[in-house]
């Protein structure tokens, strides 16, 4: 297990200038190398500098970590007792735990698997917007992992109240990846389309060609779309037929028994998307395998069990084969938009949490000085009985225009400040 320290500050450091994105190794520790689509870079000095961690990202990426131990790493994660300083986003490709340390104390937490990331402040918000805004998926762009980290955020929300810190992060996050898929022309590609690519690649055109849906979840709707759209003939089987059939009916497919007796008909390709095993019978396995169907199972771990594997060869595609999916360049003005959006939604983020810092220094030298106003003018009519109504009045005003005037250099330097330096100061130098 990994025990953190609960000393912290807040990303007071974290510069809105540089060019964003992320590169995870970005004031990260690596466990092992595991690169990841950006779309620009910046250095680790520029980028966060304090000394202790507010926020922090352990992160479990299929471009890294395999499936079997991603899922090891999230039954520790979610294992670990409720608290308000942590949330777990996990799907198909990544289990990314974020923790509010200040809030999380010195619990301990899961030890990262092989090839994990463990990514601190700028790095862990930045990543989040990323990951946010499509930018880190095997579809660059596509918007399910939005609609995943939007879903996460809401049923966390449900179960108990999430620590300020990652609450304001989800919200930035959420909002930039709002914004970052309206940006993406064409028809929204989902991992299915990358999945039908791998059996369009051996199969050629998919028009008029059999293919074989397992599940009926998000992830098989979206891939059975994605077959109709190319022309396919669909096939879909589920553990609960009547989703098959509203599945099926909705895109002119029809359905067989989960548990096939052995008739399954012949396939030129075959995408699983379940949680669990697919209980396929022997005799449609042999068929699959005799007829030189591609299967690509997009389950984590995989439904498909290793003795098929084996026996489908390299016609078997993994969820991990596909982290990488498809190079696509992005065009030079959405580059741009992208990058000032994921730089300015992290400048956004960082405000907020200077907020919390110089805020309460601000509020305490304001008491501070009204609290001297008041005993220095209360001194003064004492030592000035005889004053009028209008001169006490003059009096009052004038002292508030000299404390206002003294404060305003303070406070306004207070509020730029981002190395938090201004702030201890002032509670030193005031003796708040």
């Amino acid at each position: 297990m990994i025990t953190v320290s609960s000393t912290s500050l807040p990303l007071s450091h974290f510069s809105e200038q540089v060019p964003v994105e992320v590169t995870d190794a970005v004031s990260a520790t690596m466990v092992c190398e595991a690169p990841t689509t950006t779309v620009g870079t910046a250095s680790a000095a520029t980028l966060c500098e304090a000394p202790t961690t507010t926020v922090l990202a352990l992160i479990a990426h299929a471009r890294g970590v395999p499936s079997a131990a991603r899922e090891t790493f999230a039954a520790e994660c979610e294992a670990l007792a409720a608290h308000d300083a942590i949330i777990l986003v996990h799907t198909c490709h990544r289990v990314e735990l974020y923790v509010a340390l200040g809030a999380y104390g010195d619990r301990p937490l899961p030890q990262l698997p092989q090839g994990g990331l463990r990514l601190e402040d700028a790095a862990a918000a930045r990543h989040l917007i990323n990951v946010a805004c499509g930018l880190h998926s095997a579809v660059l762009g596509e918007d399910q992992i939005l609609h995943q980290v939007r879903e996460t955020y809401a049923l966390r929300h449900d179960a108990r109240p999430l620590a300020p810190v990652l609450d304001r992060l989800f919200q930035v996050a959420l909002n930039a990846g709002r914004r970052a898929h309206g940006w993406f022309a064409g028809a929204p590609r989902s991992l299915g389309d990358v999945a039908l690519d791998e059996i369009e690649r051996v199969a050629g055109s998919l028009v008029d060609q059999p293919i074989l849906i397992v599940g009926a979840g998000s992830m098989s709707r979206l891939s059975a779309q994605a077959a109709a759209r190319r022309g396919a003939r669909l096939t879909i089987t589920n553990r609960t037929p009547e989703r098959a059939r509203a599945l099926a009916h909705n895109l002119g497919g029809k359905t067989v028994e989960s548990a096939s007796d052995g008739t399954l008909g012949p396939f030129v390709g075959a995408i699983v998307a379940v949680s669990g095993s697919w209980a396929v019978h022997p005799q449609d396995a042999a068929r699959l395998v005799a007829g030189g169907t591609t299967v690509v199972d997009l389950s984590s771990p995989p439904a498909v069990s290793d003795t098929l594997q084996n026996q489908l060869g390299d016609r078997f595609v993994s969820i991990d084969d596909l982290a990488w999916g498809p190079q696509v360049e992005l065009a030079g003005g959405l580059r741009d938009r992208l990058e000032k959006l994921v730089t300015e939604s992290g400048g956004e983020y960082c405000r907020w949490l200077r907020s919390r810092d110089y805020l309460p220094a601000i509020q305490a030298m304001t008491d501070a000085a009204e609290a001297r106003r008041l005993s220095e003018l209360a001194w003064l009519k004492r030592r000035l009985p005889n004053l009028s109504e209008e001169e006490g009045a003059l009096i009052e005003q004038m002292s508030h225009r000299l404390v206002g005037g003294i404060l305003h250099k303070p406070k306004s330097a207070l509020r730029l400040d981002e190395s938090g330096e201004l702030g201890r100061a002032a509670w030193e130098l005031f003796g708040l």
